[in-house]
């Protein structure tokens, strides 16, 4: 082995490789088992391969760990990974525990744990790094750290005392909100709920957008009201009226009377439409610009790091006002168009005059041809007085024509082959009608 102590929340996202080099996935965690007398075991790591899925790489089919990587004999179970009773994994289930010290001086929090080689093959918990409480009342005071063995102290387990989620959730910050939402799903529903509720406002918010509804609902079921509306308030308004009309309708409304007037409004909004039409699929949020704007104005506004690539892609040219309803639409700037000309250049003058918006009343159905006939990424919708309401992103149609479990990794070539079918019909304008993203008919 080139390391002989690692520690665990180092190895999260690490590069796992073949002998061959070749990249087989990324390290999520670290999975051990409890002993009677002498530290947890570790038997193995939970791998996470392309597609999102994760599987169990036995720790005797490491060969090194070091360098910022982790090199495998190549042999690896591709079934999806299933914790198994007595299984504890290291950065989702033991960091944040309380533990007491031995000799009595008190207690103190887990923070990282290393593991190290004690035969060929054989690895085990060696030490902890844990922060005992703050002796400060300073906010950002912190509590003296210190390297224990396992045998200097033992694990307190208070019945019903939820765990500690912060260094969990410190360990897994720089994960995309993708990555983070697959990693919660993973978890036990406990930890789930735990890592949820300490989790900041707008980082849950941007995973729940990552989630399938069902598993959106579970967890906003389990929030207080009040915390449920201030994620909702994170949320773009159509994945918030996404997730309210899944809802029972009387949570629904309630939650919207606690969300902020004006984020609450757009979701009613939405609401207002049927869930397989243009206005059902909608964002409210697109980059709204006056004719006399400059290409350096436009320019500025898609540089936004918050803003969607699909919404960054065009900027929407209005009358006054320029919040939806606006005024009469002119038109849309693409950025690409916006990249050819001078930064003072006015973007009234180039309005890609072939562009037609659709209603809020046309089908998912025949937005989806446009998108696909003129190679879009975006297109306008306006309402019966020509005002824009918003715009339907390729993500939004891809959200609606896919199934339901489309985040999980196709299990079998005709999945696979299904999927490519619904590619090809997705480009040529032969799309099926698939079942609405939201449930109801949308008119709260």
């Amino acid at each position: 082995m080139s390391a002989t102590r690692v520690f665990v929340a180092r190895l999260a996202g690490c590069p796992v490789f073949d002998p061959a080099g070749d990249r087989v996935g990324k390290v999520r965690d670290v999975l051990v088992v409890y002993r009677k007398s002498d530290p947890p075991r570790v038997v193995g790591l939970i791998v996470e391969i392309p597609g999102k899925r994760r599987v169990f790489v036995s720790i005797g089919r490491v060969t090194s760990i070091g360098g910022g990587q982790i090199i495998t004999t190549g042999l690896i179970n591709l079934r999806r990974f299933e914790q198994r009773g007595g299984e504890v994994r290291v950065i989702a289930e033991m960091l944040g525990r309380k533990v007491a010290f031995n000799d009595g001086s008190g207690t103190a929090t887990i923070e990282d744990v290393a593991i190290e080689e004690r035969d060929q093959g054989e690895w085990e918990v060696d030490q902890l790094f844990v922060r005992r409480p703050k002796t400060s009342a300073s906010p950002f005071a912190k509590g003296p750290s210190a390297y224990v063995t396992w045998r200097e102290v033992r694990e307190l387990t208070a019945a019903g005392e939820a765990q500690s989620a912060e260094q969990l959730i410190a360990t897994y910050s720089e994960l995309k909100p993708a990555d983070l939402a697959s990693t919660l799903l993973d978890l036990p529903p406990r930890r789930r709920q735990e890592v949820a509720a300490e989790l900041p406002d707008d980082r849950l918010a941007d995973v729940l957008e990552e989630m399938p509804e069902a598993d959106q609902v579970d967890i906003l079921a389990k929030l207080g009201d009040d915390r449920a509306a201030d994620v909702l308030d994170h949320m773009s308004p159509d994945d918030a009226a996404d997730l309210i009309a899944q809802l029972p309708e009387e949570r629904g409304e309630h939650l919207l009377e606690l969300m902020e007037p004006e984020e609450a409004e757009d979701v009613r909004f939405l609401l207002s439409y049927g869930p397989d039409t243009a206005g059902g699929l909608m964002t409210t949020e697109p980059i709204i610009v006056s004719a006399d704007a400059t290409v350096a104005e436009g320019l500025a506004l898609i540089r936004r790091h918050d803003l969607p690539p699909a919404l960054g892609a065009a900027v929407c040219v209005t009358l006054p006002p320029y919040e939806p309803p606006t005024g009469r639409f002119l038109g849309i700037v693409h950025f690409q168009r916006m990249l050819r000309y001078p930064p003072h250049e006015r973007l009234g003058s180039l309005i890609d005059q072939g562009l037609e918006p659709v209603t809020a009343d046309t089908s998912a159905a025949e937005v989806s041809r446009i998108l696909a006939s003129y190679d879009l990424v975006s297109v306008p919708v306006v309402d019966e007085k020509h005002r824009l309401v918003g715009v339907v992103t390729i993500d939004d149609v891809l959200d609606y024509l896919l199934p339901d479990d489309w985040r999980s990794h196709p299990d079998s070539e005709s999945e696979v082959t299904r999927r490519a079918t619904a590619r090809a019909q997705l480009a040529t304008g032969s799309i099926p009608i698939a079942p609405g993203r939201r449930a109801g008919d949308g008119t709260r």
